[in-house]
């Protein structure tokens, strides 16, 4: 029988079944193999008591991705979520992980959450930061569930897995999509403005009756870093990073030399842009210090 992984948590794994939902182990050979079944797989199992939903995964189908961190497979669309504030978005983090996701070839939303605690010139601000980065932009408020019904219809029919640092109300949003996730909600510390530790796995929920999947994961900064440092590792050359911020494309054909990577050049049309305000600054000091990182890198 065939079904897809939907939790995975102390060594179990819930497949999600034409005949239901089986609790199942998954076999020695893997363990031998080095391979570990992720949310997401597509998998055989043979059923142990069919009655009690009981199983073992005998096949790991071929996968079209698979992320490390949130530890994930067969990825439709990536839905990134960062506060506008309480916590302030970190931009380099946020843009660590749109490069991950596009090296990987998976589509991103970035959702920024409680558009009812921030000003308009904020949610201005930030779409002037990203509306040209190649992704969809969503202001939404989960605590007052404005914008959720888009999110819906982005999440129908494919598989999503949701991402953002601790504290910007993502379970929250899965909550108001999914009531039946439960997922805890964390509180935010006043002092610190930071989230506790409040997911303790990834999980999988479907929405509307529909094969969706939200993959709710890495309430922490750190996890959601150490996915982002993947960029990093994919980028062989510093001069490729250019590459993944679209926005400098259309004003390239500008520069004077040829292999402009748009810092210290003279005659630099990305540089320009910048100038008269059709780049965002946000963006391009982010682009300046991941530059800068891989630079160094190459020196060691």
């Amino acid at each position: 029988m065939k079904g897809k992984i939907i939790k995975g948590i102390a060594g179990f794994y819930y497949v999600h079944t034409e005949k239901g939902i089986f609790e199942c182990k998954a076999k020695g050979v893997f363990r031998k193999e080095k391979v570990k079944p992720l949310v997401g797989d597509n998998v055989e199992i043979e059923l142990l008591d069919e009655g009690q939903l009981l199983g073992n995964i005998k096949a790991i189908l071929p996968r079209k991705n698979a992320l490390i961190r949130p530890a994930s497979a067969n990825i439709d669309q990536a839905l990134v979520i960062f506060a506008i504030v309480k916590p302030d978005p970190n931009y380099n983090l946020l843009d660590r992980f749109l490069i991950s996701m596009q090296k990987q070839e998976i589509p991103t939303v970035i959702c920024f959450n409680k558009k009812d605690l921030a000003s308009q010139k904020e949610q201005e601000e930030l779409l002037a930061a990203y509306r040209a980065s190649g992704c969809e932009v969503l202001f939404v408020s989960g605590r007052e569930e404005e914008g959720i019904d888009r999110i819906r219809e982005i999440l129908r029919g494919k598989t999503t897995v949701v991402a953002g640092p601790s504290g910007v109300g993502k379970s929250t949003i899965v909550n108001s999509l999914t009531p039946e996730a439960h997922m805890e909600t964390g509180e935010i510390s006043r002092k610190i403005e930071r989230g506790r530790h409040t997911t303790r796995h990834a999980e999988l929920f479907a929405v509307e009756n529909v094969n969706d999947i939200l993959s709710e994961l890495e309430k922490q900064v750190g996890p959601l870093e150490r996915q982002s440092e993947k960029a990093r590792e994919y980028l062989k050359k510093k001069e490729e990073l250019k590459e993944f911020y679209p926005e400098f494309q259309p004003y390239e054909p500008y520069c004077k030399f040829g292999g402009c990577v748009h810092l210290s050049e003279p005659v630099c049309g990305v540089k320009e842009a910048l100038a008269e305000g059709e780049i965002s600054p946000i963006r391009y000091e982010n682009y300046k210090l991941l530059y800068e990182e891989l630079k160094e890198r190459k020196k060691y």
